[in-house]
């Protein structure tokens, strides 16, 4: 059974090579930012790992992993899992964002949009608005990023 499971995880394999690219694609990015609410307003950055699945006639969508940090002394990490939607438009993407966020103490929803703009093969920059809905006090953030793909 072993030899079969192998065999056809090794055609698989050799199908996913040759099939020509498409615009799935996966990528990794850095990104900091400003948070604010209530009246205050504090520096963030963070990482981002997402992947994006072509659905044809210039659409997209995406799933994302995240990790942001308030830079404020004792601020907890912010985790998020996120899903993404939008338009591929020549050179860039507009898309609209939503997911869950996870720290030590409160969990929030959060949405939002932006649009990443290709300046390589490779590289892109992004810009985002992300609103986190908390019990106490929503939190807003803009962040400018840099990222690959691969």
């Amino acid at each position: 059974m072993k030899f079969n499971v192998a065999l056809i995880a090794a055609a698989v394999a050799a199908a996913a090579v040759a099939t020509p690219a498409a615009a799935n694609e996966s990528r990794a990015e850095v990104r900091g930012g400003i948070a604010w609410a209530g009246g205050h307003e504090e520096a963030i950055a963070g990482v981002a790992v997402g992947y994006d699945f072509d659905l044809g006639t210039g659409a997209f969508a995406g799933v994302e992993a995240s990790a942001d940090k308030i830079l404020e002394g004792g601020a907890n990490v912010l985790w998020g899992a996120t899903v993404r939607a939008g338009a591929n438009l020549g050179a860039g993407k507009f898309f609209v964002a939503g997911g869950h966020t996870f720290t030590e103490g409160e969990d929030a929803w959060h949405l939002g949009g932006g649009y990443q703009h290709n300046v390589g093969s490779n590289v892109y920059l992004k810009a985002e608005y992300r609103r986190y809905f908390l019990d106490f006090n929503d939190v807003n953030v803009v962040n400018a990023g840099v990222g690959v793909r691969f």
